[in-house]
């Protein structure tokens, strides 16, 4: 069953819960959408993934209920000179699996920092 569903002008579908893989991309443009950034554009800027990442996980993340979309204001572009763009939101469970996402980079970097420095207490030298 697939539920349609409006929050704060942003339609997205909603199915029962599925496992969101929290690939490497996934956890970036999740974080980037946490911090800010509502538009293709602005992501691919923050995260340095090319546009062939971006949208793929842009529209699985919206399948599975995490993010709500829509178009920009047509008159809003076109006073900026631009075509219209595609705005993004996380939804509560975006939210969530932007919050896990968060705390498992956290935990990788713990993670290859102390191995850093195990290597440089190791070795005794500073090199790696």
């Amino acid at each position: 069953t697939i539920y349609r569903a409006r929050h704060s002008g942003y339609s997205t579908e909603i199915r029962p819960m599925s496992p969101v893989r929290l690939t490497h991309a996934t956890s970036l443009i999740l974080q980037a959408l946490a911090s800010g950034s509502r538009h293709g554009f602005q992501i691919m800027d923050v995260t340095g993934l090319a546009s062939g990442t971006v949208y793929p996980v842009l529209r699985r993340l919206e399948k599975e209920g995490a993010v709500g979309s829509e178009w920009e204001d047509e008159q809003g572009a076109r006073e900026a000179g631009r075509r219209r763009r595609r705005v993004y939101q996380l939804s509560e469970s975006g939210q969530v699996l932007a919050d896990e996402a968060r705390r498992r980079l956290a935990r990788t970097q713990r993670v290859l920092a102390d191995e850093a420095l195990g290597r440089v207490g190791a070795s005794g030298s500073g090199e790696a």
